[in-house]
Formats: C-alpha cells, structure tokens, sequence
C-alpha cells in the first residue's frame, strides 16, 4: 500500500456518474433503489456523525459494528447485517493497540474478519485524504461502511477568511461528496463538548454546520439508569429514536424495550412494565404484585404521573402513556437524563482528547 506521503501526490478518481436532475414528470417516474444499510435502522448510506464524550466507549462501538458487519454477524448484539468489505480508520491507535482489542473481541465470542480493513495513518482530506477513502472504495465494490476515528483527525486545517459554520460544513462536505457519490455509509467519531444541553443534539462540538451538512447525527451518552448508555439518533433516513445500550467491556449491544425504561431506577421501571401489562392498575393493586408498601408504591406512582412516565385517570387508575401525551408537571425526584460522564468503565487507552 502506498505511503501517507505518496498518496497525496494522487488525485481523487472520478467517482461514478450520478444523475442530479430531472423534470418533475421524470422524477415521478423514476425507480430508485432502496437505501443502503450498513446497520438497518441505524446507520445508512450518506454521512453518519457518532459523537461521545472521551472514553465512554464510541472506539469500541464503532470497531465493533465495522467486525460484525465484515464477518456478517449481527450487530450490536441482534442486528442481522449484509456482510461486505469495511474500512476502519482508527487515526488516535497504533496496530499493537488495534491488535491487542481486536483479539479480545475474539477471546469474547467475536470472529476474524478477513473483510475489515484497519488503518492507523491517513493524510487529511485536503491533503489527500479523500483519494485514500476513493481508492479503497474502488477496490472494494461491494464496500459497506467506512469509519473514520476521528472526524478530527481528517479533517484539516479550517480555510482563512470563513466563518465557523462555513468551515464545519465544508469539511463534513468533504466526506459527503464521497458518500453520495457511491452510495455508502460513511460514520464519523467525533467529540462532544463539555457544556450540557437540553437538545442533544447541542451537545456534538463544533458549529450546527457540523450537524447540518451531515445525514444522520447519533449522541452516544452514558445512562444514570440500569443502562450503560442511550444511543440517540435522527437524521434524513432514519427514524428518530433512543436506543439503550449496555456495554461489558469488549461488546455494545443494544438492548430491548424504550431506552427511558433503563433510565429509570428499579421500582419505576418495574412498575411501568406492570402497567403495561395491566393497564389500569391502582396502586394497591400494583404494591401487592411488587411486595412493597403500598404508601410509597402510591407516592412513587404520583410522581411518575407528574413526570410524564405514566398516565393516571380519574379514580386512581394508571395507564402506560399514548402517542402525545405530555407531563402534568415536574417533580425533584424525576431527574431528567444526565448530563454526559467524562469517564467511564472503558480501558484508558483509545487516546481521545478534547
């Protein structure tokens, strides 16, 4: 493979003829392919944005994601995926690093995959980044994902004389241009910043150029509950949507039911899964099949209800929620999600900095 240095020297292959305009009748009448998935329901063709604070993990999800689809199995612990050739840009690692997480994975119940590339050393986009990323795809047609770790490493140095926003968007749209142009999932690990926000999506450092110019924007922050993390995701193909995540040191895996369930404390969760089950339960109902005092079954209940994570009717009745229902109110004990964690149970060594 040519060196860092040679390959700037080359330049981007033309990428596939793409058609980009139609009259309205012929637009109408166009059969376009389906999107292509690299996970389905997660992470989709066009620019993908991960973004997490350091060490909580997003190496290891992203590595993860790029075996299980290399070698076919399901990703993050469930999701079947095509098996096809994946390119893993980990910028921040060495390949004794690489190798040392890679065979953990193995020890764990993971398989080789001959299909995954791993790269360590990549000139950034302006330098000849974007003919590294063409030329892979080129010799990979059946290509599935490539991952870049991190979007700050490739990016490089901002243009003199533009704003924030305009730098940002241009330098997402260098890997966009890439991704449309052959159809493939591009997932880039970036950074959050420090200070908390009510929309996570303000969380992901950097300008809303960032944000905009992307496809598909996922905020990996660590749960307060009995989850690991909440993996929130929107975008222009994917549906929007909290996933919770736990995470046993090797291996992400994405677990069932809504992600505000994990994020509850024990008796919450177990009580909403109660009424679920028998929606209009009353508390003293619920109390006898949990075994604890009915007092605080009722006060927790009233609380919950105030919070917007039940639903209670006239006559003391409870019921799961329905699609628009809205908090009657805020109470001290229903703390919203956390803010993001610096740290985590993750190994020190994936060498992310702020």
């Amino acid at each position: 493979m040519t060196t860092p240095a040679t390959r700037a020297l080359h330049a981007v292959p033309a990428a596939p003829e793409r058609r980009t305009r139609w009259t309205d009748d012929q637009l109408l009448r166009q059969e376009f392919p389906p999107p292509r998935w690299a996970v389905p329901g997660l992470l989709c063709e066009g620019l993908n944005l991960l973004a997490g604070a350091p060490k909580l993990g997003k190496s290891w999800l992203s590595l993860g994601i790029g075996a299980a689809i290399a070698s076919g199995d399901p990703a993050l612990g469930g999701i079947e995926v095509e098996r096809g050739p994946v390119l893993y840009c980990a910028l921040e690692d060495t390949g004794r690093r690489l190798q040392s997480r890679r065979r953990q994975m193995l020890a764990a119940g993971g398989r080789a995959a001959p299909l995954l590339t791993l790269e360590t050393a990549c000139p950034t986009m302006p330098n000849g980044g974007d003919a590294v990323i063409v030329e892979w795809i080129e010799q990979n047609p059946g290509a599935r994902l490539v991952i870049v770790d991190t979007f700050e490493k490739m990016r490089g140095r901002n243009p003199q004389g533009v704003s924030a926003y305009a730098a940002d968007y241009a330098a997402a749209g260098r890997f966009k241009t890439i991704a449309d142009n052959y159809g493939l999932p591009i997932l880039l690990i970036h950074h959050v910043r420090k200070q908390a926000a009510e929309d996570w999506q303000d969380l992901v450092s950097g300008t809303n150029g960032l944000t905009g110019a992307v496809d598909a924007t996922l905020v990996l922050e660590r749960s307060r509950g009995q989850a690991d993390g909440v993996l929130h995701v929107t975008g222009r193909d994917v549906v929007e949507n909290d996933f919770a995540m736990t995470f046993d040191g090797t291996f992400w895996t994405k677990l069932d039911g809504p992600a505000a369930d994990y994020e509850m404390g024990d008796t919450r969760a177990d009580l909403v899964r109660l009424v679920r089950e028998y929606p209009g339960s009353k508390p003293a109902q619920l109390a006898d099949a949990l075994s604890l005092p009915a007092t605080n079954v009722r006060q927790t209940l009233s609380r919950m209800a105030k919070a917007g994570q039940l639903r209670v009717a006239p006559g003391g009745a409870y019921y799961p929620l329905e699609a628009g229902d809205q908090p009657s109110g805020q109470d001290s004990d229903a703390s919203p999600l956390s803010h993001l964690s610096l740290s985590h149970s993750t190994p020190s060594d994936q060498g992310e900095q702020l």
